[in-house]
C-alpha cells in the first residue's frame, strides 16, 4: 500500500504530482515498499492522499520512468526489483540522499566515479581547449571563495568536474555529466550536513587541474584517482559519525 500522509497543494516548490513521486519514490528507497508489492488502486490512492486521480497518476508514471514501478492492466501497479531502478538519475540521487544514503550504495557511486572519471581527465588532458581549461579554472576560484559548505560552492564544483567530461570530446562520456554532477553535489552536500570538515579537497581539484593544464595525462588520471580515493574516505568519516541532527 502506498505511503499514508496527506499532499498538501505544494511543498518546497515542487507540484503536486512531483511531491507525491518524491515520498512514494523516497518510501520505495528506504525499504517500505518492497519489490514485488502491489500498490492500492488509483482511485483509493488518490482519495486516501487528498489529490486528483490524475496528479497520483503522474506520479506513478515518474516512477515508472524511473524503473521503480510497473504498472499493468488488471495486474495492477507494483514495486520493481533494485536492479530495475535507475539509480543514477539525478532525481532518484536527490531523494536519496534525503535521508541518510546506503553506504554500499555510496561505495558503488565512488567505484563508478573511479571507473569513469581518471579516464576522463586523461582524455581531458590531451584534448581540452583552452576555453575549457578556463571555465575550470574559474570553477576552481569560486571552491576557494566560497567553500564546499555554501550551494555556491558546491555549484563551483559541480561545474568543474562536468567540464572535464565536456573536454573529453566524447559525447559517451559527457552524456554521464548529469548523473556525475548529481554524485558529486549530492555526496559533498551529505559530508557537510554532518558538519565534518576533514580536510580542504581543494588542492586535490588543483593537483588535477595542473595536469590537465600541462596536457599530462598520466598524472591527470592519477591525480583524479587520489581525489576520489580520498574523497570516499570522507565519506567513510561521514557515514560513520552520528548525524548532527541527532
Amino acid at each position: 500500500m502506498a505511503s499514508g500522509r496527506k499532499v498538501g497543494s505544494e511543498e518546497s516548490g515542487l507540484r503536486i504530482h512531483q511531491t507525491i513521486a518524491r515520498d512514494l519514490g523516497t518510501a520505495i528507497l528506504t525499504g517500505r515498499h518492497q519489490p514485488g508489492e502491489l500498490f492500492e488502486g488509483e482511485i483509493e490512492a488518490s482519495d486516501r492522499l487528498g489529490v486528483s486521480r490524475t496528479a497520483y497518476r503522474e506520479a506513478v508514471r515518474i516512477l515508472i520512468a524511473k524503473g521503480m514501478l510497473e504498472s499493468r492492466p488488471k495486474a495492477g501497479t507494483r514495486v520493481l526489483p533494485r536492479n530495475r531502478w535507475n539509480v543514477l538519475d539525478p532525481e532518484m540521487l536527490a531523494w536519496m540522499f534525503a535521508g541518510e544514503p546506503d553506504a554500499n550504495f555510496i561505495r558503488d557511486l565512488f567505484e563508478l566515479r573511479g571507473v569513469i572519471e581518471p579516464a576522463a581527465a586523461e582524455f581531458a588532458a590531451r584534448r581540452r581547449t583552452d576555453e575549457q581549461l578556463a571555465v575550470m579554472e574559474a570553477a576552481l576560484a569560486e571552491m576557494g571563495r566560497y567553500g564546499l559548505s555554501t550551494p555556491e560552492g558546491r555549484a563551483a564544483d559541480q561545474r568543474f568536474h562536468n567540464m572535464i567530461l565536456a573536454a573529453t570530446r566524447n559525447d559517451a562520456l559527457e552524456a554521464l555529466a548529469s548523473s556525475v554532477g548529481a554524485a558529486v553535489s549530492w555526496t559533498t552536500t551529505f559530508k557537510h550536513r554532518k558538519k565534518l570538515l576533514p580536510r580542504d579537497p581543494l588542492p586535490d581539484h588543483r593537483a588535477v587541474f595542473q595536469a590537465i593544464a600541462a596536457r599530462d595525462t598520466a598524472a591527470a588520471r592519477a591525480t583524479m584517482a587520489e581525489l576520489l580515493r580520498l574523497a570516499l574516505a570522507d565519506m567513510d568519516i561521514a557515514l560513520a559519525e552520528p548525524n548532527s541532527d541527532d
